[in-house]
């Protein structure tokens, strides 16, 4: 059984177990909606939230009215129990807004826009924004940085419910063991720290994205920018070791990047490389600036200054050592239209 409480509302409802698999799309009111699984076997009376009409009442039998006050709104109560937080989620708006599209009243541009705006799921660790990848196109992505590897498997789990795909960055292969017991098919890459599960390879890409890096010791940042892109659907052309120091490596290579329709760049030291070829292309390059490099360095800011002072007009820049940052931008603007 499903509850669903409907805060200064005055409404439950109950729902079979199988509509609560999936969350009910959101409304535009400044409401918030409770639904919580209570398995079978420890089946309660449904009950009022404190600020109804009758504030703390009880419906049901006498045991039920002893029990303590429910737990506040998106906290998980337990076992096989959880809760999750809705906000804005009327199903009565929501046929509204249907019905409205039917009758042509409002176009089916508008009616995406309002539901680009749809619930997130509260799973205590985390708010899992399962309604990304209808803004953004790919679903939210995990940083593995500063996450348990339970942390990690549980928003992973939430993730893989409602999408095909799934990335975590910055991540280990104690963290891939917890991901393969939800996904056998994921995927580690150890040079990107990135996990990756594919299960819609669909090419969303108009043309390639050319990764380049100065150096070899760049290539984990630009492997992250490969992952990235390459995850998101699109072609991904990989260019290594090209950096200032041997300019000749760069223009031997340049039939193989002339023809992308975005570059990603990564350099180190002083920064240079972005500049350069930025210069010979016509197209965006988003520049990489890494940590690599000696003390005048100081752990890439020498790079990143050098790269936004480019007087290349077709070169952006990114955060230090952030190769999926460079990856999603680029695959944005490499998206079909």
């Amino acid at each position: 059984m499903v509850e669903l409480c409907v805060d200064e509302k005055l409404a439950t409802k109950s729902q079979s177990h199988e509509d609560s698999q999936r969350f009910p799309l959101c409304s535009f009111e400044p409401s918030s909606l409770v639904w919580r699984t209570i398995p079978s076997e420890k089946q309660r009376s449904i009950t009022s939230l404190p600020g109804t009409a009758n504030g703390s009442e009880r419906i049901g039998n006498p045991a039920a009215r002893a029990e303590s006050a429910p737990p506040a709104r998106g906290t998980v109560t337990g076992g096989a129990s959880r809760c999750a937080t809705i906000n804005k989620v009327n199903r009565d708006r929501l046929k509204k807004l249907l019905e409205q599209v039917r009758a042509g009243r409002i176009d089916v541009d508008e009616a995406t826009r309002r539901l680009a705006h749809l619930p997130y799921e509260d799973i205590e660790v985390a708010r899992v924004d399962h309604h990304r990848e209808l803004r953004l196109g790919f679903p939210e992505v995990i940083l593995g940085k500063g996450k348990t590897a339970e942390q990690i498997g549980q928003i992973a789990e939430r993730i893989l419910s409602e999408s095909s795909n799934l990335l975590v960055s910055r991540t280990t292969e104690e963290v891939f063991r917890r991901i393969r017991e939800l996904a056998p098919d994921a995927e580690f890459h150890p040079e990107a720290r990135m996990i990756s599960v594919m299960r819609d390879r669909t090419e969303h890409g108009d043309g390639i994205i050319a990764i380049i890096s100065a150096g070899t010791s760049d290539i984990p940042v630009a492997e992250e920018a490969a992952v990235t892109a390459t995850a998101m659907g699109n072609r991904v052309s990989r260019i290594f070791d090209v950096g200032v120091a041997g300019i000749h490596r760069l223009f031997g290579a340049r039939q193989d990047f002339e023809s992308a329709r975005v570059i990603v760049v990564v350099a180190g030291m002083e920064g240079a490389l972005p500049s350069v070829v930025g210069g010979m292309v016509s197209v965006p390059v988003i520049a990489v600036p890494t940590s690599v490099g000696y003390g005048a360095s100081f752990d890439g800011l020498a790079a990143l200054l050098g790269m936004l002072n480019s007087c290349a007009s077709n070169v952006t820049v990114v955060n230090i050592d952030n190769g999926f940052g460079a990856g999603f931008v680029a695959s944005l603007i490499n998206r079909k239209r």
